[in-house]
């Protein structure tokens, strides 16, 4: 039932010792030993998942009399103990290991089947790991599922509601910020007056998309594999397994799931999870930006745009005193670039599809759940710790939009283009504002000119 005490090669760091209460067997130690790679595990999410279909099989398989009652009962108990997490330590794996997730698939077998015989006390008949734990089941069949259950329960627990938060705290500051005047800027350079609360206004625009794409990539990861085991064919699987089994995960997460159109697509690609993880690095470009954008309006406070004041969360300096960088948002912006990167590694992960199988799906697993994970965080630090107690520089907002030249393309329909033009050369070389120019030339009524050049009206608003 436990593994004895001894010591196996674990990684180039030195060994690991097996312990002698150890709820793995013989599969689990050939695969630690012959794949120490990075002491990476699969994460919490992941077991969670895994430990739940280990249960629901189990029940099903009782259902269907391809378990005696008494042994499914104590199988499903012990894969609901992995479930919660009471025997993560035994999850010794390297997350990258065989493309099918067969290492980790036996493990968990391994474990349930030790647990379960715990369970049922001395005079309990061998539970066997493959017969019984994995019964009806094939690791290319158990492994997807899982990564579907995990990756939607994290969407729909974590992200969403993150990006949810971000953009309410997004649309309350552009709400508060609506009446304050700045210059717009594209290509780097002044461009006509906006709002702030516009362009806070767009940033929440841009992050409630990137919530529907996201809702969207959920519902497609809600076909699951279970049921076709080995190659799709569903062999050694009895008829109304999957049905039954896929229920059951649906009534115990809250989210619907239903078996597989086709269990060959099922298991030979991860287009679902391609998709999710593309939705994913959309929400990453969003942040990116969002965030750029906040840092580039607060830099300064002297030599840069300063039109906004980001809350000092921390000292940015070493050797300058007073000098607070914009950590909150630099921390995002290095986030975004790391799921990005995820994201590429998920793509040739679903690309190296050959045949009856997928062969990276640990890596897809990880990369995904780690992304979800990552994005969620920042979205909420992001919104907390910065949004949430930004404020607006009015005076350095309303004096650059007073002494841009982008003031003259409100006069180039009643003067002409060359004209207001000119009168921008000249703002430059002279460095007075357009208003003054036009005021001392007598390009137009005084009355006229102050409709024209008033910032506000130029907002559309």
């Amino acid at each position: 039932m436990t593994a004895p005490a001894k010591r196996i090669e674990r990684d180039s760091m030195g060994e690991m010792e097996v312990p002698a209460g150890a709820l793995w067997g013989a599969q689990t130690q050939r695969a630690v030993l012959n794949f120490p790679l990075s002491g990476e595990r699969f994460p919490r999410r992941f077991l969670a998942a895994l430990g739940l279909v280990k249960a629901v099989a189990a029940a099903t398989n009782a259902e269907l009399g391809v378990l005696e009652a008494g042994l499914a009962r104590a199988i499903e108990a012990a894969a609901r103990e992995v479930a919660e997490g009471l025997h993560d330590a035994h999850f010794v794996v390297d997350v990258f290991q065989t493309g099918s997730g067969t290492s980790t698939n036996m493990n968990a077998n391994e474990v349930i089947a030790a647990r379960a015989m715990q369970l049922l006390g001395a005079a309990a008949p061998r539970i066997h790991p493959n017969d019984h734990v994995n019964a009806s089941q094939s690791s290319n069949d158990v492994i997807p599922t899982v990564l579907h259950v995990a990756a939607r329960q994290a969407l729909h627990d974590d992200l969403l509601p993150a990006l949810r938060e971000l953009a309410a705290v997004l649309r309350a500051k552009a709400a508060a910020c609506d009446d304050v005047v700045k210059l717009g800027r594209t290509h780097l350079m002044d461009a006509t007056p906006i709002r702030l609360g516009q362009e806070l206004g767009g940033g929440a625009r841009q992050v409630e998309l990137a919530d529907a794409r996201v809702a969207a990539a959920a519902a497609g990861l809600a076909e699951l594999a279970l049921g076709g085991t080995a190659v799709g064919t569903g062999l050694n699987c009895p008829p109304g397994f999957a049905a039954r089994a896929i229920a059951r995960i649906s009534e115990e997460t809250g989210l619907a799931y239903r078996e597989a159109a086709d269990h060959f697509e099922a298991q030979a690609a991860r287009d679902a999870a391609v998709a999710a993880s593309a939705a994913l690095r959309g929400v990453a470009v969003a942040l990116f930006k969002i965030a750029n954008d906040v840092r580039l309006l607060g830099s300064g406070p002297r030599g840069g745009i300063g039109e906004l004041l980001l809350p000092a969360i921390q000292p940015g300096s070493s050797i300058m005193p007073g000098k607070v960088n914009p950590v909150i948002c630099e921390a995002v912006i290095q986030v975004a670039a790391q799921v990005v990167g995820y994201d590429a590694a998920v793509a040739l992960g679903g690309m190296t599809g050959q045949l009856e199988l997928c062969a990276m799906l640990p890596l897809i697993a990880r990369n995904l759940l780690a992304s979800i994970q990552l994005l969620a965080n920042a979205a909420r630090l992001f919104a907390e710790r910065c949004l949430a107690g930004l404020e607006a520089n009015r005076a350095r907002a309303a004096s650059l939009v007073e002494h841009s030249l982008a003031m003259a393309t409100a006069l180039a329909p009643r003067i002409g283009y060359d004209r207001a033009a000119e009168i921008a050369k000249a703002s430059v070389e002279s460095g007075r504002s357009v208003r003054e120019l036009c005021l001392e030339r007598g390009v137009l009524p005084p009355d006229e000119l102050a409709a024209l050049l008033d910032p506000l009206a130029q907002t559309g608003r």
